[in-house]
């Protein structure tokens, strides 16, 4: 999943590179310009972030197994057992494929651009290492405001706060 994921977001960072790009890295000299590069970073981050929301909804079966986990009925354990293991396999299957075909993809095209643009290749891995830290960061916050809602609304007892709790668990 790492590669996939780095490939997603090397090969959507390619893609913001343009003509206005390309004259403001020639008359920057070849010096990387965070304040230019960022907001790519940041748009080229989101971007990926959507193109790996199904990659990973095929590749992670943890919500599945912890349905079958839960479920209380003992009635035909084995059938739904079967189930989910068919459910798993095709998840990975798909995974493979829709993954196989990216990574296909994304070669020919990343390797048609450093063939052409020689000089941006560092730009563009200076890019993507940053929209990878961007991804990686990006989870804290996204996580951090359920608990804070969460806490708001346990923290006291006196007060009902039920719409901050059912709002932390919308969240």
């Amino acid at each position: 999943m790492f590669f996939i994921v780095f490939t997603i977001e090397y090969t959507v960072n390619a893609l913001f590179y343009n003509d206005n790009t390309m004259h403001k890295i020639y008359e920057d000299k070849g010096d990387f310009d965070l304040e230019t590069q960022l907001p790519i970073a940041v748009y080229s981050t989101l971007i990926s972030m959507i193109l790996n929301y199904p990659l990973n909804f095929l590749a992670l079966t943890n919500d599945s197994i912890i349905n079958f986990k839960q479920d209380n009925t003992k009635i035909d354990i084995k059938e739904k057992s079967k189930k989910l293991i068919k459910l798993i396999n095709i998840k990975f299957i798909l995974y493979f494929i829709i993954s196989s075909l990216f990574l296909l993809f994304f070669w020919y095209y990343l390797s048609m651009f450093g063939a052409i643009y020689r000089n941006t290749q560092m730009h563009l891995l200076k890019d993507t290492l940053i929209s990878i830290g961007l991804s990686l960061i990006f989870p804290f916050f996204i996580y951090l405001f359920p608990p804070i809602f969460r806490v708001l609304a346990l923290s006291n007892t006196h007060k009902k706060r039920e719409c901050l709790y059912n709002f932390s668990k919308f969240l």
